[in-house]
């Protein structure tokens, strides 16, 4: 789950974070009330969305009163905002950040994610704030200096110091940099964070090392534990079919192509996305039913599939393990009758009562093509959805 800057910085600042002083508007007038509140001087007014790259969008304005911050506030919201990472359609923006101006002398990058190779976090830091950490890491990697952290343990003093020295910060910094990173670290476990990005992260004139910008996504399946962290979620910025999924738990995404995609284990789906590729064709969506999956799960799942207008053909790729195939075949025969399914339907399934499972498909009556292989699947539902 992702949440808003301003939320970030919310949750980062009660675990002892240095942040800009800000507050978040609806309206213009509340912008311009803020930026009176901040003083009346320079601001910052922020579009809020899930999404990076809003500076360039024109989702980022330093202005100069109050009457500046309304300005800014009336132009971006409502605006579709359009970044590298919205796609053309952009975002709406239906909320702003305004913050303190603040006497900036250098921009840096730090960011906490779970290293899955290593079996640890890891926090990364750069002297290259302020632009994407993909680019850094690309073209010069050894900008990049990162310290693993022993979850029996914890952060180190020694690897956070090691850390603001390996960026190059002045001594007089280091240790506010060592008490910010440890209250990032702290946060991150404390939430059940899957990603803390401080991009940029600024010194000041005034010797402040502080979170200019903050991201944070959580973990899912612990927001059980954090029911204050999952009233943050925004629905307004999720796609309406992922909302709509995960009502009953599964993971879908959707993509741009036009080869609906039922799987059941993430790493099946993903191989399943590449068959596609390789074959020529492209997936319209990444959807993962789940290893425990029932007849009821298949059938939503499948009405999830045929909402999307751009799906032509649709492959069924399921390893029947906890999920029976004939209790796959039984939920597919019941979508199809039900939303009275046209385009073309591949299935490929191996594993507990797949004999069973196919003769279900054969007795069903329905036009359902089968296949042995994932390379075969992968050419007829390709082929399927150009004979359309």
């Amino acid at each position: 789950m992702k949440i808003h800057e301003f939320q970030a910085k919310a949750l980062l600042a009660r675990h002892g974070v240095a942040v800009p002083r800000g507050e978040v508007a609806t309206t213009p007038d509340e912008a311009a009330d803020i930026a009176r509140r901040l003083g009346g001087g320079t601001v910052v007014v922020k579009a809020q969305i899930h999404a990076g790259g809003r500076g360039k969008g024109g989702g980022v304005k330093v202005v100069k009163g109050p009457d500046a911050a309304y300005a800014s506030a009336q132009t971006m919201l409502g605006m579709q905002l359009v970044t590298y990472q919205t796609g053309p359609q952009g975002q709406k923006v239906g909320r702003v950040l305004v913050e303190e101006g603040l006497e900036m002398t250098r921009e840096l990058y730090l960011g906490v994610v779970i290293d899955r190779s290593a079996g640890c976090i890891v926090m990364m830091a750069s002297s290259e704030g302020g632009v994407e950490i993909e680019k850094v890491a690309a073209e010069t990697p050894e900008k990049i200096k990162k310290v693993y952290i022993d979850p029996a343990v914890g952060l180190q003093p020694y690897q956070a110091r090691t850390l603001a020295f390996g960026i190059g910060l002045e001594p007089a910094l280091v240790n506010k940099a060592v008490k910010l990173m440890l209250a990032i670290y702290e946060a991150f476990v404390r939430t059940d964070a899957s990603l803390v990005e401080i991009n940029p992260l600024v010194t000041t004139a005034q010797g402040e090392v502080l979170a200019l910008d903050a991201k944070m996504n959580f973990d899912d399946n612990a927001l059980f534990r954090h029911p204050e962290i999952r009233e943050l979620r925004d629905l307004a910025e999720e796609d309406d079919l992922e909302i709509e999924a995960s009502k009953y738990s599964l993971n879908y995404i959707r993509l741009d192509g036009n080869i609906g995609c039922m799987v059941n284990g993430a790493g099946l789906a993903m191989a399943t996305m590449d068959i596609i590729k390789l074959a020529g064709g492209e997936p319209a969506n990444f959807l993962d039913v789940g290893g425990g999956a029932n007849a009821e799960q298949i059938r939503n799942a499948f009405k999830i599939l045929m909402t999307d207008k751009n799906v032509e053909a649709v492959l069924i790729n399921i390893f029947g393990g906890i999920l029976r195939c004939d209790i796959l075949a039984e939920g597919v025969i019941a979508a199809v009758k039900e939303l009275h399914v046209t385009v073309p339907v591949v299935i490929r399934m191996e594993g507990t009562n797949v004999e069973k499972g196919k003769q279900m498909l054969r007795e069903s009556g329905l036009n359902f093509t089968t296949a042995d292989t994932m390379g075969d699947a992968a050419q007829k539902v390709v082929a399927a959805a150009a004979g359309r």
